[in-house]
């Protein structure tokens, strides 16, 4: 059984719609029935002729979408809507989703500001609706593997983690020449109080917390904006403390000339570190300090059921972002049906970012902005 998919958002020309699709066809877990992809009525349509749907599927709002999927019979109506908007429309068609009874999948940062993710938390659990939000690099086989390792205390007590995510694309003034991706991510009113922080910050501090286990508790940031013009962040740095006494540091930065998406993490225990980083997706190198380094890689059949859960190839052939992609979508996926057949769903199943990760990543977001602009050398992670 396929799941029935609808989409908001992602329409013609959009790069994080295409991904989106994608991933959820991999693994043949849904069916997209229906979308509203643009707020523009003719380039939603359009968007929907290309992808084959009725067109009496294909919505000019998202309000329009939800409110008619909704009278269709039950066998026949959307079941996880995608939310694939620019920040500033996650909110108000997330929230207007759960609360009609449909499952959501949310690009991330979750929304527009922490009020608003907090909001959306208690939407959440009133719905009785699951929620995933698509942090793509928690869905690599080896970062998997590296959570399980740190879980089962392979390295001993973490003292130390480095997360970064460098980037180059916006070294110049990209906004300045039209460019709709520039556009909307430098721009307050569409992507909020942050901008690199926000759009990649938020990536490396997920996969901070996500593979030590830990959490942040302290910050420590100084927030740039280096390209003359540009009205929010382009580069970044942070110090952080974790509820462990653990320290680290995060940094994001789009100004980093010749970067592609070089995400990187490395964490260091009592007994050992490791480090992984998506230039080479596949491999996870483990060091020691009574024995020589070692190098793990994806499919091998010494790595944990989380990291064969999400492995599709046998070892060799890369694994990418896609597939980490895909690996939210389909661990979603296999949740939902596990509820609909009145079953628990495996821990390896339900093994992806939700409304918790979202609530602190906006939160992320607020402090280490105030942090930045803060005179104090250390300030409290709230939220």
């Amino acid at each position: 059984m396929k799941l029935r998919l609808g989409m908001i958002g992602g329409g013609q020309g959009a790069f994080i719609g295409a991904v989106h699709r994608i991933a959820a066809r991999i693994d043949d877990e849904y069916e997209l029935v229906c979308g509203a992809f643009s707020s523009n009525a003719e380039k939603s349509k359009a968007s929907g002729v290309l992808l084959g749907l009725s067109a009496d599927r294909v919505y000019t709002s998202y309000t329009e979408l939800i409110e008619k999927e909704k009278q269709l019979p039950e066998d026949q109506r959307v079941q996880v809507i995608s939310i694939v908007t620019p920040n500033h429309v996650h909110f108000d068609p997330a929230k207007a989703a759960l609360e009609n009874g449909f499952h959501v999948v949310l690009d991330k940062p979750m929304t527009f500001s922490l009020a608003e993710a907090k909001e959306l938390e208690k939407v959440v659990a009133a719905s009785g609706k699951l929620f995933c939000l698509t942090h793509t690099y928690t869905g690599y086989p080896m970062v998997k593997e590296a959570k399980q390792l740190i879980k089962a205390g392979k390295l001993g007590a973490i003292r130390k983690v480095y997360v970064e995510y460098p980037q180059g694309w916006l070294s110049s003034f990209l906004e300045g020449d039209d460019n709709k991706q520039a556009s909307w991510r430098t721009d307050p009113g569409k992507s909020g109080i942050a901008g690199a922080m926000g759009d990649i910050g938020t990536h490396a501090f997920n996969l901070a917390e996500y593979v030590t286990g830990l959490e942040v508790t302290q910050i420590c940031a100084d927030i740039n904006v280096v390209v003359p013009g540009r009205k929010l962040d382009d580069d970044g740095a942070a110090l952080l403390k974790f509820n462990n006494g653990a320290s680290g540091v995060l940094t994001a930065t789009q100004i980093a000339a010749g970067e592609e998406n070089n995400v990187k993490i490395r964490v260091y225990g009592e007994k050992g570190g490791l480090e992984w980083h998506q230039s080479d997706a596949n491999s996870l190198t483990l060091m020691y300090t009574d024995k020589p380094m070692e190098v793990w890689r994806t499919g091998g059949g010494y790595t944990s059921s989380f990291a064969q859960h999400n492995t599709r190839t046998p070892a060799g052939h890369p694994e990418g972002y896609l597939e980490a992609f895909a690996n939210l979508y389909r661990n979603f996926a296999l949740t939902v049906k596990a509820g609909l057949e009145g079953k628990e769903a495996t821990a390896e199943e339900q093994d992806y970012p939700g409304i918790q990760e979202g609530v602190r990543g906006m939160a992320f977001i607020e402090n280490v902005i105030a942090s930045g602009k803060s005179d104090k050398k250390w300030t409290e992670f709230t939220i």
